[in-house]
């Protein structure tokens, strides 16, 4: 049996009304997105993938706030012939309800590229590390994380193939992208760890 570490949880309100999406297998999934607060007040908009059966048992009048559970996931989409990353959460269970906001992520898997770090303008330290978190049936979701501090000069150590777990957040970060079209606002998605431990690899 293969060792997966991937579990999210979040708590947030509804950006949009869910849309559909796609159908896979003969099951129709849909997409919204959930705004989640942090405690600086900066607000993570993330998007959900989430089955259509899971909306049916949804009773949205428990509350005004929705719990999301499941797992972070990738997938490469091709537009105008370039491959983009899509990162967005699987959920599998919904719950309506109220509470304090959350976003908890739990990954671990070995790193599929050499980790890079550097220095912010204001001179902090940070790493930018990509995990192929492994998936059932022999896949893996390749997730971009960022790491800070300490935790940054001791994973920048690390190379390719060493297994790390994090324990952090799914942010969400608007950036600017200079195109053929002229500067284009895009938003960009990582998972902003916590803590980070470098693991042994006998499970892998």
């Amino acid at each position: 049996m293969e060792h997966i570490t991937n579990t999210i949880t979040l708590r947030g309100t509804l950006q949009n009304l869910p849309q559909f999406s796609h159908e896979n297998h003969g099951k129709r999934f849909y997409r919204f997105c959930l705004e989640v607060p942090r405690l600086s007040g900066a607000v993570d908009t993330l998007p959900v993938i989430v089955e259509e059966q899971l909306l049916f048992q949804l009773d949205p009048t428990a509350g005004e706030m929705l719990t999301v559970s499941g797992q972070v996931r990738s997938h490469n989409q091709r537009s105008d012939g370039v491959r983009h990353l899509m990162i967005f959460v699987f959920a599998t269970s919904l719950t309506a309800e109220d509470g304090e906001p959350v976003n908890d992520v739990i990954l671990e898997g070995p790193l599929c590229r050499e980790p890079t770090y550097r220095l912010t303008p204001l001179g902090r330290e940070i790493c930018d590390a990509m995990l192929a978190v492994p998936r059932a049936f022999h896949r893996a979701d390749y997730l971009p994380c960022i790491l800070w501090g300490r935790i940054a000069q001791e994973v920048s150590q690390c190379h390719t193939r060493d297994v790390i777990c994090i324990h952090g957040r799914l942010q969400s970060r608007i950036y600017t992208k200079l195109t053929e079209d002229g500067p284009q606002e895009r938003t960009a998605y990582e998972i902003s760890a916590l803590t980070a431990e470098i693991v042994e690899e006998d499970m892998y």
